[in-house]
Formats: structure tokens, C-alpha cells, sequence
């Protein structure tokens, strides 16, 4: 039991302090180095867990390897322009998505959310299948709106807005989101039952092949 509060609340603590770290280094003066190594942590840390997980794990490491010392080798320039690495990683992700989502509308694809309400509700009526089609749609919209609003404000605002939008205002919005998507699906389909969003996403995995 407490591993299974001490473990969300670990992510949580690392992603708020992660938060603050970020924005603390995009509005403060003098702070190349500490920006460098903030903006590239994420980056390494996952790109490792990547390398250590390959099947082709010594090639992998060894191509981490050689990108680092390429990094190191232009470490004032990284450090001059640290806060594109942040954009870079923050519109990277809501690309990301948005190519997940909206891949999926393409003619002969299972819309995403279909999929999923598929993995806790099946067989769906028309009208759940529609609703899911364009929840899809408007998960699609949602990542292509931040992905344009993170990259107008960086370029066009100054860099302290830019870095709220993105270290505090990005999760709370997913999160309202989910909650106005749950709203509506309570209002259109009342019969279909309430459903984690966890508990579908592991329906959803044990039903992939």
C-alpha cells in the first residue's frame, strides 16, 4: 500500500521539481550551465534507458557515448541556447502525440480511442464508436494547439511566459481535458459505464497483440 502512494508521489515530486528548475533557469540571468544540464537531462536519461533496452545495447551505448563527447565539444554553444533544447523537447512532445492521435484517422485505421473504448466496452454501439471518432479528433486538435502555442509564444513572447505555458500550464490543461472529455461522456453515453483512464489503457495493452 505505501509503495503504491510513496511511487505517484515520487513522479510527482520530480515532475514539479523539474518544473521549477526549468523555469527558474529560463528567467534567471547567468545560469548557462545549470540551463545546459537541465534542458539535456530528460533527454539522456531517456535515451539511455533506451540504449540499455536495445537488443543492439553495446552499439546503442556506443553511439550515446559518441553523441556526448559531440555535445561536449560544442558545450558553450549549448549553453547559449539552451532554452531551444526546452522548446525542442516540449513541441517534440505534443508532436508526438498529436502524430499518435491523428495517424489514426487516416481511411482504413482504427481511430485511437476507439481502440481503446473497445478494450473495456466491446462490442460498441454506433453512437459510443462515433463519440470515441471524435474524441480522437479532439485529442488530434488539442496537441496540434499546444504544439502551435508553445512555439508561437517562444519565438514571439518574451521567454518567462513562454516557460509558464509550458513548466506549469501543459499538465493541468491534459488534465482538464480528461476531466471535460469525462463530463461529456457522462452526458452522451450515460450507459457506458465509468471507467479509469488507467484501467482502459491496461485493457487496452493486454488486448494488443
Amino acid at each position: 500500500m505505501a509503495n503504491r502512494i510513496m511511487r505517484p508521489a515520487g513522479i510527482a515530486v520530480t515532475i514539479a521539481g523539474y518544473a521549477l528548475l526549468a523555469h527558474y533557469t529560463n528567467t534567471t540571468a547567468k545560469n548557462g550551465s545549470l540551463g545546459a544540464l537541465t534542458a539535456i537531462a530528460p533527454v539522456a536519461f531517456f535515451a539511455l534507458l533506451l540504449a540499455w533496452n536495445s537488443s543492439r545495447r553495446h552499439f546503442m551505448l556506443a553511439a550515446l557515448a559518441l553523441t556526448g563527447l559531440a555535445a561536449y565539444s560544442q558545450w558553450h554553444a549549448i549553453e547559449q541556447h539552451f532554452g531551444l533544447i526546452y522548446w525542442l523537447q516540449d513541441t517534440g512532445m505534443q508532436l508526438g502525440l498529436l502524430i499518435t492521435f491523428g495517424r489514426t484517422l487516416a481511411n482504413g485505421q482504427k481511430p485511437l480511442c476507439v481502440r481503446f473504448a473497445e478494450a473495456t466496452h466491446a462490442p460498441l454501439t454506433i453512437q459510443h464508436e462515433t463519440y470515441a471518432r471524435n474524441v480522437t479528433i479532439a485529442w488530434t486538435l488539442f496537441f496540434a494547439s499546444m504544439a502551435l502555442t508553445s512555439t508561437l509564444l517562444f519565438f514571439f513572447a518574451p521567454l518567462a511566459i513562454w516557460s509558464i505555458f509550458t513548466n506549469f500550464m501543459t499538465l493541468p490543461l491534459i488534465a482538464l481535458m480528461f476531466i471535460a472529455e469525462y463530463l461529456l461522456r457522462r452526458r452522451i453515453l450515460p450507459d457506458a459505464g465509468d471507467v479509469h483512464i488507467l484501467d482502459a489503457l491496461r485493457s487496452f495493452r493486454k488486448a494488443e497483440p
